[in-house]
């Protein structure tokens, strides 16, 4: 059927269902006289006449009915479809792919989204912890989290959690038998546990800051390790002094368990950012999730 045909029948079924022309016109939007000459083109290519003209009424003839009967379900059956394709369109529904480090994932992320899926079980949620820079692009990642100093100038980022700052920390046990390092440079004589750098391939430099200065050390240990709790639990340990985010060792610290050294020396770091391409359209879930995770101050 061509587009022609296809106008000209909705227009038939107006007319049929409303049993007035002028009624089927101000519904279609369009005159009285148009209408009519629409009805007379279809009846003449069909060869058949569809409509019952008098002076009071219009009523589809027994070819018109059958024709009612055959296309109207068909019509509403399309109309049905469209309109679960539009819903789905809106709904909630899904798979969203996030990469980000552990960190984040425990003290920003997991705890916003957890309720949300539980609200939203089409949504399907894939959480990829790497505390490296990954190319979301190429990878096929919807977002990616990361400070904002650390953020590319082509991505659209928002930002979902507080400042926060890394603090160095031993357990009791590792300072028994050793003295407190009163400034950066004393942890070059101190066993540490250190974090490869995904990028660059080498160990990170601990970064200090005090009165306008900055200081950056190399520091040495046993034990080299990626993830932040599991640095948090070597430390509890006794392997050396751990260079972690703060929030993590806060009930730690307060009960004794590790030991905060340097603190007038740990600056504060921007907090992390979703980021995502420019030049993409996002889905329903991803935009729910994106508003569930931005900061907001209280």
């Amino acid at each position: 059927m061509e587009r022609q045909d296809l106008n000209d029948m909705l227009s038939f079924i107006a007319v049929a269902e409303e049993r007035s022309f002028t009624k089927a016109a101000a519904k279609l939007g369009t005159s009285q006289s148009t209408l009519s000459h629409t009805i007379k083109q279809l009846e003449a290519r069909l060869g058949v006449r569809l409509l019952t003209r008098t002076t009071r009424s219009v009523s589809p003839t027994d070819a018109g009915d059958r024709l009612l009967k055959a296309f109207v379900p068909r019509l509403r059956e399309l109309d049905g479809e469209l309109e679960d394709l539009m819903s789905a369109r809106d709904k909630p529904a899904g798979a969203v792919r996030i990469t980000l480090s552990d960190h984040a994932l425990e003290t920003v992320l997991w705890p916003k989204v957890r309720p949300l899926l539980l609200e939203y079980p089409d949504i399907k949620l894939e959480l990829n912890i790497d505390n490296g820079f990954r190319d979301i692009v190429e990878e096929r990642f919807d977002a990616g989290v990361r400070l904002g100093e650390s953020l590319d100038k082509d991505m659209i980022a928002v930002r979902i959690g507080p400042d926060w700052r890394l603090v160095a920390v031993g357990a009791p046990s590792y300072f028994a038998n050793r003295p407190v390092p009163r400034v950066p440079q004393d942890l070059v004589e101190h066993v540490c546990i250190n974090t490869r750098q995904s990028r660059s391939g080498g160990l990170y430099a601990w970064e200090f800051e005090k009165d306008g200065r900055e200081l950056r050390v190399r520091v040495d240990g046993q034990i080299i390790l990626n993830s932040s709790i599991v640095q948090v639990e070597a430390a509890m340990a006794g392997y050396g002094i751990a260079y972690v985010p703060e929030n993590l060792v806060e009930r730690q610290i307060a009960n004794g368990e590790l030991i905060q050294v340097l603190d007038d020396w740990c600056p504060l770091f921007t907090g992390y950012y979703l980021y995502y391409p420019s030049r993409r359209q996002n889905s329903a879930a991803f935009l729910l999730i994106m508003n569930a995770l931005r900061f907001r101050t209280e």
